[in-house]
């Protein structure tokens, strides 16, 4: 099962929605660096369920443990492993419809694979498991800190049909966290929220997209050909949860200009290379330039709805599934944090490669 990912930094994560606990292993972390346990544990208070009105009711602390690799709060160079306990767990919830594949989940397909799974909720394709992910990159972010000034933001830019206007050179991490939507266009955040509820009432849900700006990247972070900075990004992108697309810099955009449009001519500014557009979001060759490296992110619908669904169990025999539980309406701003996490771990596994394989 593919529960690790990174070459340096390597993460592991662990746990099922409705288990114990959920937690990751980080590897590879370099020795000596103070570790800020408050900025981890405010990063899982953003992601963690029952934070307003426009998710789930669950209600889970999401209380950080961290069982080795740290000593006076400072990392020793071992495996760091972390932990949260499922608080609030309820698998009564999915236990009518045990045997039943809910339409657009991993259900069917996961019984398909490996011939058994957990039917308390999503097991390993919950949007729970998040929480280790989120955990290990609020390490990665202040190993990314430690050698450069990087910041990594992310925001809700579109619900549905509602499109934020954001300025991502000037945003602030306060602008985001400014509404429970995490949208920095206060309108638009409105708009969404409104939207968010009343297709809550309808017993349904939506979708939406999220951008994220890295800021601060050096230049020659990547590498040619399988594992350019943009393909692994688009990979932890596309391993998260309902996410269904992946946009490096202007992406789909760019399919309408000419070349003389897109491309990102070079200046100098203050003694520094720079491009004068970053139409190619802060790479170029798979490798970063220096400029902002930015993405975008598309979440479908959450897929637990709270309408009749015409489906099939485990028999063959034709159901109709009236779903119950617990779940966000629209899992988006909750995946504010998700986000920035995962962009954390693949930059900070990309700058210590690039430490490891070239001279100061």
């Amino acid at each position: 099962m593919g529960s690790q990912t990174g070459r340096i930094f390597r993460v592991t994560t662990f746990g099922e929605s409705h288990g114990g606990a959920l937690g990751a292993v980080v590897e590879g972390c370099p020795a000596g660096i103070a570790l800020d346990l408050d900025a981890i544990q405010a990063d899982l208070r953003r992601r963690r369920p029952g934070q307003s009105k426009l998710s789930t009711p669950r209600k889970e602390p999401d209380e950080l443990l961290i069982l080795s690799g740290l000593f006076e709060g400072k990392t020793l160079g071992s495996p760091i492993c972390m932990m949260v306990e499922n608080k609030d767990a309820d698998p009564r919830a999915y236990k009518s419809f045990q045997d039943v594949f809910r339409p657009s989940h991993a259900d069917f397909t996961t019984e398909a694979k490996y011939g058994i799974r957990n039917w308390q909720g999503g097991g390993r394709a919950s949007a729970r498991e998040t929480v280790a992910r989120v955990a290990a990159g609020g390490v990665a972010k202040q190993v990314l800190k430690h050698f450069a000034p990087i910041e990594i933001l992310a925001w809700v830019d579109r619900i549905g049909d509602i499109q934020a206007e954001v300025d991502p050179l000037t945003l602030r991490a306060s602008d985001i966290e400014s509404n429970p939507v995490r949208c920095p266009d206060p309108k638009a955040a409105l708009e969404m929220a409104e939207t968010i509820q009343r297709v809550q009432k309808q017993g349904d849900s939506i979708g939406g997209l999220i951008r994220c700006v890295a800021r601060g990247v050096p230049a020659g972070l990547g590498d040619p050909v399988f594992d350019k900075l943009e393909a692994d990004l688009a990979k932890a992108m596309l391993s998260l949860p309902a996410a269904k697309g992946f946009e490096s810099g202007l992406g789909y955009s760019s399919l309408s200009m000419t070349g003389s449009e897109h491309n990102d001519s070079f200046v100098l500014h203050e003694g520094m290379v720079q491009t004068a557009t970053n139409h190619s979001g802060g790479i170029q060759g798979g490798i970063s330039n220096g400029m902002p490296v930015t993405m975008s992110v598309v979440f479908k619908p959450t897929a637990t709805i709270f309408q009749p669904q015409k489906t099939i169990n485990q028999r063959g025999e034709e159901v109709t599934l009236k779903a119950k539980g617990r779940h966000d309406p629209c899992v988006v701003p909750r995946a504010v944090p998700i986000v920035e996490a995962a962009a954390a771990l693949v930059l900070c596994d990309h700058l210590l490669r690039q430490k490891a394989s070239s001279l100061p």
